[in-house]
């Protein structure tokens, strides 16, 4: 589960149109939350246990508290300051020794990608360094007899996959809906376990880890300038407002004749 910045309490620096990432609220990556649902169903039909790896460099207690409300038994966050700048390859190998530290699992489930970066490549390549099937893109999923079975749409047509497990599934939006933890279970949450891990702990040295060749480095974020002509089209009847629309659309160049 990534911490990721809210974009939709972003504020623009008026002066200079650039995004004010430093001082908005950190929550649950929207494609994670499907994937904890989609966890916690399984859980609730087929018994288990849902453990939450999040790997940060910054404070992210307070966040996965929400998980732990939703329903998670335990959250595992991995958290270090080398962590900020790393790429998705780095991002994937730090949570496969978090995996592999855990021990024995039947699946990991993801987000297809984050709000944020909206990269879409950790998924697969955690499944590729843990050496397991990996069905992504899931709309619907069913767990049975020791196999995982997913239906997904692409651009022309749908597909339905499955996989013996262990296998990981990467969730889309339109799985499900989150459920909103109740007041009981945020106070219960309170109570349950957060283990912290730092990358020394996974068995990264300096040299392991060799950020330097690792790094991504965002050098600007603003938003475009829109600007509005404040062209208003009025007429006396539809036909003659639709009319009026159409002169000013042609005249403007957004649509020929």
């Amino acid at each position: 589960m990534k911490q990721a910045v809210d974009v939709t309490q972003l504020k623009v620096d008026p002066q200079t149109s650039r995004l004010i990432t430093a001082e908005a609220p950190r929550k649950i990556s929207d494609f994670d939350k499907n994937a904890l649902e989609e966890a916690l169903k399984i859980r609730e039909s087929l018994g288990g246990e849902v453990v939450t790896v999040t790997a940060t460099a910054e404070e992210a207690k307070t966040t996965i508290r929400e998980a732990l409300a939703m329903g998670a038994d335990k959250a595992y966050i991995i958290k270090d300051p080398a962590i900020a700048k790393i790429d998705t390859l780095t991002t994937a190998r730090i949570l496969a020794e978090a995996v592999k530290k855990l021990g024995e699992f039947d699946l990991v489930l993801c987000g297809e990608a984050s709000i944020d970066s909206f990269s879409g490549q950790v998924a697969s390549r955690l499944a590729e360094i843990l050496n397991i099937p990996q069905l992504t893109s899931a709309e619907k999923m069913t767990v049975e007899n020791g196999e995982v079975k997913v239906e997904r749409a692409l651009e022309d047509r749908y597909e339905t996959v499955k996989a013996k497990m262990p296998a990981l599934v990467s969730v889309t939006r339109g799985i499900n809906q989150p459920r909103i933890p109740s007041l009981m279970a945020i106070m219960k949450a309170s109570k349950k376990e957060i283990v912290e891990w730092n990358l020394q702990e996974l068995g990264f040295t300096p040299e392991k880890l060799d950020a330097s060749n690792m790094t991504v480095e965002v050098l600007d974020v603003s938003a475009p300038k829109v600007e509005r002509k404040k062209i208003f089209v009025k007429g006396e009847t539809a036909a003659e407002t639709a009319e009026k629309l159409v002169e000013a659309l042609l005249q403007e160049g957004v649509v020929g004749r």
